[in-house]
């Protein structure tokens, strides 16, 4: 993404000269002859920075300085005199310009120097604030989300897909990491230096949904005290993840079309048009075609969004790496609550089998936090919830349950460094059925 950055100067030899650095800087740069041009521009787009003359025809620079700060999110500024004084400079920033340089120019370098301080103060402050507004997913790494045979083909395709500017809609039930696999795919895509901000849509209050993506200038609305920036204009240059795309109202369904055909949008109450430079993931547990059959998603918003389909399957048919995600999850509630809790009897493990989990990956978080909570050294199946050990066992589960003991008995050795009668401790069964089951499993493991 190249960033934009606005030239207010009446003596037309110095803008151009100042233009020539500006893009060879790799920038794009636009100019105004006034303040008053460059009200005018600002007001019509967005800018990363702007560098002004202090003394004009009309308008002096400060006052555009001043002018910028009413309203909208306004960029730095940098001011240029030929005849500055210690005390304009100190007064300037005070009022917070961003630095002062006087003309002409020692040499192209000092201009280049307070540029890149300029806009990289402004790229912080992005992502400053797109971290400040973005949960934490709370799931596990990557590696082990894309874990186990169902998820091959999930991986595939996000490897696939992520290098590319392709719009990609990910679907499945709710807390099967959808969110952690937008990540993967900004991460994976060559915007991953530039932010990922996410928006729940199911979240806020549907007359604050707008505001909160595009934006909003002051005095918007009863209580918009201070203008503030969307998540658009957060997110600009990177990712923007939609999570529970199909809670959007309808109205603003219209609104994120039209941004996504035109590339460019207004905050709440704002006349400036703002470039859209975003990569849209969305997410649904929803089957958007069958809303769209009945009325609550429009069809052609969907076509758009629906550019590369995803669906992530349930925790139901990733049982094989359950044994890795309950190890994580102790691990890390383990961390988070200061309790010495590090392993699960084979009992606990086989009850977290069989529970059917409509809740999937996030479910099974807090599960296992409650338990790790609950527990002592070891969790046992009184530490999971009574729902989850007190259901009939399902018939057609036994080799499944079978080849879930027989990691977990693997992995308590391994962590035991092979000690079979502290392995039996922390499985919660006895040296003697350790054997036996060992010997079942056709392993071996040293005294």
């Amino acid at each position: 993404m190249k960033e934009r950055v606005l030239i207010v100067e009446d003596d037309a030899t110095f803008r151009g000269f100042l233009h020539r650095i500006l893009t060879d800087m790799g920038l794009v740069a636009e100019e105004a002859a006034t303040a008053e041009e460059g009200e005018a521009l600002l007001g019509r787009c967005s800018f990363d920075l702007v560098l002004s003359d202090l003394k004009l025809p009309g308008m002096s620079g400060l006052d555009l300085f001043r002018l910028s700060r009413r309203e909208g999110t306004p960029p730095p500024f940098i001011l240029l005199t030929a005849y500055g004084t210690i005390e304009e400079a100190v007064a300037a920033m005070k009022e917070g310009v961003q630095d002062f340089l006087t003309k002409p120019l020692r040499d192209p370098e000092s201009l280049r120097v307070v540029v890149r301080k300029a806009l990289q103060g402004s790229r912080r402050e992005r992502e400053y604030l797109s971290l400040k507004e973005t949960e934490a997913a709370g799931l596990p790494p990557a590696e082990l989300i894309f874990a186990g045979a169902a998820m091959t083909e999930v991986q595939h395709l996000v490897q696939e897909v992520a290098p590319t500017p392709a719009t990609v809609l990910l679907q499945g039930e709710s807390g099967t990491g959808k969110e952690l696999v937008a990540r993967s795919i900004h991460l994976y895509s060559p915007r991953r230096e530039e932010p990922f901000v996410a928006v729940n849509c199911a979240a806020i209050p549907e007359n604050l949904l707008e505001s909160e993506l595009f934006g909003h200038e002051r005095g918007a609305f009863t209580g918009a005290a201070q203008a503030r920036r969307g998540k658009f204009e957060l997110a600009r240059g990177g990712t923007l993840f939609l999570d529970e795309i199909g809670e959007l109202p309808l109205s603003l369904q219209a609104k994120l079309l039209r941004v996504l055909q035109e590339r460019r949008f207004e905050q709440v109450g704002g006349s400036r048009e703002i470039v859209a430079d975003v990569r849209i993931i969305a997410a649904s547990n929803r089957d958007l075609k069958q809303e769209v059959e009945e009325k609550r998603f429009r069809e052609d918003l969907l076509y758009r969004l629906n550019g590369f389909p995803v669906f992530l399957p349930s925790l139901r048919r990733r049982l094989d790496v359950l044994p890795e995600l309950v190890a994580y999850f102790i691990g890390r509630s383990a961390r988070l609550t200061g309790k010495a809790v590090s392993a699960i009897e084979a009992p606990a493990m086989q009850a977290l089998a069989r529970y059917p989990w409509p809740g999937n990956i996030r479910e099974l978080q807090n599960v296992i936090e409650r338990a790790v909570i609950l527990g002592r050294r070891t969790l046992r199946l009184e530490d999971l919830p009574e729902n989850l050990w007190k259901q009939k066992p399902e018939k057609t589960e036994a080799p499944l349950l079978e080849e879930i003991e027989r990691r977990t008995i693997v992995e308590t050795l391994e962590a035991c460094d092979n000690n079979r009668r502290e392995a039996a401790l922390r499985l919660g069964i006895s040296k003697r059925t350790l054997q036996y089951r060992l010997k079942r499993y056709g392993l071996t493991g040293a005294d």
